[in-house]
């Protein structure tokens, strides 16, 4: 059993970011576009217009495994600045139990993740990695 998770490590690596990226690319849609569900865009030029611009491109960006370290670091910094600002001083409570902020919390450390492991083989960046090196030689 242990070898078949160790051979599924790449696979799993690759679906946990194209299927968060997508995830998150949906939130970024819903802000400025009014998909998905949502009645009206936000104020493109609003604290929440900047956020559905960073979860829109940042989501797209993630989901094709393209500049997918820094890009996932910013969402990650995004994540925490919204878990304390909306939620926490929003919502008067440090605890996500009681704020609301479970998903922000989760983005934050699984983009976090994301940023320190880098794409995965199935990516644009880990195929531009790979041009590079072919040219070189």
């Amino acid at each position: 059993m242990e070898q078949f998770l160790t051979n599924l490590r790449p696979l799993a690596h690759n679906l946990m970011r194209i299927m968060v990226g997508f995830a998150f690319w949906t939130h970024g849609g819903q802000k400025l576009f009014a998909w998905f569900g949502r009645e009206e865009s936000v104020e493109l030029m609003s604290r929440m217009g900047a956020a559905g611009v960073i979860e829109f491109f940042g989501g797209l960006l993630i989901i094709l495994g393209l500049f997918t370290r820094p890009v996932a670091f910013i969402i990650s910094g995004e994540m925490a600045v919204a878990y304390f600002w909306a939620h926490t001083a929003g919502r008067g409570s440090l605890w996500h139990w009681s704020n609301g902020g479970e998903l922000a919390l989760v983005y934050c450390f699984v983009f976090l993740f994301i940023a320190t492991t880098g794409a995965g083989s199935f990516s644009l960046d880990e195929t531009l990695k790979k041009s590079k090196g072919t040219a070189a030689t």
